[in-house]
């Protein structure tokens, strides 16, 4: 497959990017400085500039198979890049994947009371932006990831997917490394199994 990967050089990004090309997929790394962007693996990749706040000079993924985002709100960034990219892969009308948040939107309390808390204190004003992309994307039949809160770590072995509708809220707060998130997010690009639904990660 050709993937393309949204916010490659973040550290979701880079592992998907890294992990996409150990299983042998062609990929688009799509970053805001490409001349700064060096993946891990020496492997070739398609570099292209992207800029979701500038859509007349974001790349056509005409040749793409899947698109997967990991962009996420960068401080000081202000409002308006999450809703913006979550438009441009709608455009794109490919399988894609988006990464969202757990405790926001259709998940809100979904991760228990402490987390959410957490949330409320971390993201505060962001939870609605980041509801907005998650129904823009879904609108377009994305796979919407709401990932806990992320770790450093290899990925885990018990990884798996669940409906939202199906989880059971946890008694602590969840937490989850980025190789795991990473990894399930190209599953599903490979597979497509929950377009148009909210997922969570696990594991």
């Amino acid at each position: 497959m050709r993937i393309a990967v949204l916010g490659a050089s973040g550290r979701v990004g880079g592992l998907l990017v890294e992990q996409a090309i150990e299983r042998g997929h062609d990929v688009v790394a799509l970053v805001r400085a490409p001349d700064t962007f060096k993946a891990s693996n020496p492997r070739p990749i398609d570099v292209r500039q992207a800029d979701v706040r500038s859509p007349r000079t974001f790349p056509a993924l005409d040749d793409v198979d899947a698109a997967v985002s990991a962009i996420g709100l960068a401080k000081g960034e202000g409002p308006g890049a999450l809703t913006a990219g979550a438009r441009l892969l709608a455009a794109v009308r490919v399988r894609t994947v988006w990464l969202g948040a757990l405790g926001s939107g259709a998940s809100t309390g979904a991760g228990g009371r402490i987390y959410q808390a957490v949330m409320r204190m971390a993201v505060g004003a962001e939870l609605a932006e980041k509801a907005e992309a998650d129904r823009i994307a879904l609108d377009a039949g994305a796979s919407v990831f709401h990932a806990p809160d992320l770790t450093n770590g290899p990925v885990s072995p018990q990884r798996r997917t669940v409906p939202l509708a199906e989880l059971r809220r946890p008694l602590l707060p969840p937490r989850m490394s980025r190789a795991s998130v990473a990894a399930l997010m190209l599953d599903e690009a490979e597979a497509g199994s929950h377009a148009g639904a909210i997922v969570v990660p696990l594991g």
